[in-house]
């Protein structure tokens, strides 16, 4: 019998309400039944001074220990994504979002976190509005040289492993599977392995991929060597929703389980990532979260 992916949470839903270690692990642990999350940049930000930042890394350790809880790695958050990152036009603003980065590495050796990942930037958009299908060559041999050096601090900070999640935008790269497979070639070098964190509403954007990108399928098969990763999400393809699973939607769990079986993705961690309104109440959320989990507990098991 083939084992089940490991299901975890990316504490993304936390933002701005349970922002603290002794408030999310819990929540994770008894109200959601989950003993796997992916951490959020959003709780903790790297830049930071060093005392707070370290107390802060203790507490994530201490409390993740104390609830049983394992931490796959930990992701850039919204906040910092916002940001154009390793693909700003100004090359100075790259190389602070490189310094970013590291220093996101050093939190995470701190508190025992061994993967760091996101989006790695976007290009900024033209004044006539038109998008490129490719990032210029320029720009995309300086996000290479900038992921391998990239590697090289990870692996001075003591992490196991560095990952890109792809984007359904034509701004940021990857977004294609043949993108992201020149990728990896070409950062295969690394000091810190790379791998790819997929998004089941990522790739299945109708608008963008066409008609048949309505299965996560060949994202799956194509690149299932370089996946270590995986976020979940309720979604209607047509834009990246990242709701919960009492929303109706078009990705069913019990055939998302049956994708990842059928390539060679089975064992690979499962994240649900879903973000919420400010202005929603808490009691709602955790309840919507407490369904979700038993939803995709009851179908990964």
């Amino acid at each position: 019998m083939t084992a089940s992916s490991p299901l975890g949470i990316n504490l993304s839903f936390c933002v701005k309400r349970w922002v603290t270690p002794q408030l999310w692990a819990p929540v994770v642990r008894d109200r959601l039944g989950l003993d796997l999350v992916q951490f959020s940049f959003d709780l903790v930000d790297p830049m930071w001074p060093a005392a707070i930042l370290s107390r802060h890394a203790k507490d994530v350790r201490q409390a993740a220990d104390d609830h049983g809880i394992a931490i796959h790695s930990a992701f850039i958050g919204l906040a910092h994504y916002t940001f154009n990152q390793l693909l700003h036009p100004d090359p100075d603003v790259r190389s602070y979002a490189e310094h970013w980065l590291e220093r996101a590495y050093g939190f995470a050796a701190e508190a025992g976190i061994p993967g760091v990942g996101g989006p790695l930037g976007a290009i900024a958009s033209r004044t006539d509005g038109t998008e490129a299908d490719t990032l210029d060559d320029r720009d995309y041999a300086d996000l290479i040289e900038r992921m391998l050096r990239l590697g090289e601090k990870a692996r001075a900070a003591g992490l196991d492993a560095l990952y890109v999640e792809p984007t359904p935008m034509r701004r940021e790269w990857p977004w294609t599977i043949g993108q992201a497979r020149r990728m990896m070639q070409d950062v295969s070098g690394s000091a810190t392995r790379w791998q790819l964190c997929v998004d089941w509403g990522h790739g299945t954007i109708l608008p963008l991929y066409g008609p048949a990108a309505d299965t996560m399928e060949p994202w799956f098969s194509s690149l299932s060597d370089v996946i270590g990763a995986i976020h979940i999400q309720q979604t209607d393809f047509q834009f990246d929703r990242h709701w919960d699973f009492t929303e109706p939607g078009r990705v069913d769990p019990a055939e998302a389980k049956a994708q990842l079986a059928r390539t060679g993705l089975a064992q690979s961690p499962v994240f649900l990532e879903v973000f919420y309104p400010f202005e929603r109440d808490s009691a709602s959320i955790l309840d919507a979260l407490t369904a979700s989990a038993l939803s995709l507990r009851q179908a990964f098991a």
